[in-house]
């Protein structure tokens, strides 16, 4: 055996002793809330075996394998220091889907690792950490009391997507980029987790994750509110605990623009207002498109399916375009993109992230809500940002016999409720967007390629995607 294999054999070895042999950390008396914490310098050394990390990882292959990949890096990283860190996937953390949107599985952390742990740190699979550098972090502060630490939003306007939360005042209220990571002490999160299991939330849907989060945690003013840590970083810089890489990854060539077929639910009171945008912008991108409306009209060309129109749901209209997808009306395809005619999206970006991903597994990806999940209800793709299915996923649903209890059903919710109960995880990709640009931080927008926005309403749709979806000197690939 060469000596660079003897080498990376015993790293190996190292990395897997750590992982499977991981040390008890010590037992912390849990400490009343503390209402305005204050940053101090604690005699006890956190070492990583009170550190949780935990990956937000998805069930999807593509997914798994990264965050598994960052999971081996962690531990490669704590071998290298001489110190065991538990590192948890959260979609391995129980068979229950909705632990995606965090809360739910607070009180799982709490019983399993919350008596040997100091602190809970949440990454995304391409964040990348520093161990040192975060034991650092940790240290400034004291594990006895309650700290909610992160890389600092903002509104900079009352958004629909978190209800108009803070209206008088939006830039005063911070929730952590996750892409950046954020920690709860053990204190907080063991008390976040009795609040779970004997506190009804006061909203069923989930939206914005990590804003709802941070408004939970803040409970009115009776918790603590975000601790901006310098150390965490989405852009290196210098003394950054962490970074992150991209949520548009190089995973080779893109797709063949046709490989994807796109559906516009469009309806006729819009054919003169929505559908120009949508020719002025991003329609040529697309080798394979068609408009379904409730009527024909020749000059735009419209499909009319059938299904009467309806002022909101969609869900009639969503289920034909699905048998239609696979019928030999339209060109075959691997990947289905049903979007509204409001919706700006762009496909350039969309094909370089599909190539991630296994056409020949059932996908379902876009923007990631949920409904009842601290109760065991669902995730649905929310369609005004766009859906993605494989032609594998479509087959699935409309041969399943799943479908609409009503042609004005949410179509969203409904495609959420079949694929979970046919067990198709539901994966989220902070690329789509359910609103428009104005509704989100500017720094984070700033930091990610956008795939699409929604809504015109007070708006220029035609300078948004100009300015944040169009690409220029884009080499137009077949």
């Amino acid at each position: 055996m060469s000596p660079h294999n003897v080498v990376n054999g015993c790293k190996l070895m190292a990395v897997l002793l750590f992982w499977l042999g991981q040390s008890v950390g010590v037992q912390h008396t849990r400490h009343a809330h503390a209402a305005k914490p204050q940053e101090q310098t604690t005699n006890h050394s956190v070492g990583l075996k009170e550190v949780v990390l935990v990956i937000q990882s998805q069930r999807n292959s593509y997914h798994a394998r990264r965050a598994s990949q960052r999971k081996m890096e962690i531990l490669q990283q704590a071998a290298e220091l001489g110190q065991g860190s538990p590192v948890v996937l959260l979609h391995e953390l129980s068979d229950y889907d909705g632990d995606w949107s965090i809360l739910p599985a607070l009180p799982h952390l709490s019983e399993t690792y919350g008596p040997s742990t100091a602190w809970f740190f949440f990454i995304e699979e391409e964040t990348r950490v520093s161990l040192s550098a975060l034991l650092h972090v940790f240290n400034r502060y004291s594990i006895q009391e309650e700290w909610f630490l992160g890389l600092r939003l903002h509104d900079e306007e009352a958004s629909i997507i978190h209800h108009y939360a803070f209206s008088e005042d939006p830039m005063s209220f911070g929730y952590p980029d996750p892409a950046a990571g954020w920690a709860l002490s053990k204190p907080l999160l063991q008390r976040l987790a009795e609040r779970i299991r004997n506190e009804p939330l006061k909203s069923d849907f989930t939206i914005d994750l990590k804003h709802e989060i941070a408004v939970f945690i803040w409970e009115e003013g009776k918790g603590p509110k975000l601790t901006a840590v310098p150390e965490f970083c989405t852009e290196p810089r210098d003394n950054c605990a962490t970074t992150f890489t991209t949520y548009l990854p190089n995973c080779g060539d893109p797709v063949s623009k046709k490989d994807i077929y796109v559906a516009v639910k469009t309806c006729q009171k819009f054919h003169s207002e929505r559908v120009p945008v949508v020719k002025a912008t991003w329609e040529k991108d697309a080798a394979f498109l068609e408009y379904y409306s409730d009527v024909t009209d020749a000059s735009i060309p419209t499909v009319n399916l059938g299904v009467p129109n309806t002022e909101r749901g969609h869900c009639g209209k969503t289920f034909a375009i699905l048998r239609r997808f696979l019928s030999n009306a339209v060109p075959k395809a691997n990947w289905l993109l049903i979007v509204d005619d409001d919706t700006l999206i762009s496909l350039p970006r969309l094909r370089r992230l599909l190539r991630c991903y296994d056409p020949k597994e059932a996908v379902s990806l876009g923007e990631r809500y949920g409904f009842g999940l601290v109760q065991n209800g669902y995730s649905y793709t929310t369609g005004g940002g766009g859906m993605v299915l494989s032609r594998v996923a479509v087959s699935t649903i409309v041969f399943s016999g799943c479908g609409c209890f009503s042609d004005d059903a949410p179509d969203d919710m409904v495609l959420g409720r079949c694929l979970t109960s046919l067990g198709v995880p539901v994966t989220h990709s902070p690329l789509f967007h359910q609103a428009r640009p104005d509704d989100y931080p500017e720094t984070l927008l700033s930091s990610q390629q956008a795939i699409s926005f929604h809504k015109h309403w007070n708006t220029d749709p035609i300078a948004i995607y100009k300015h944040w979806l169009q690409d220029k000197n884009t080499r137009d690939e077949l």
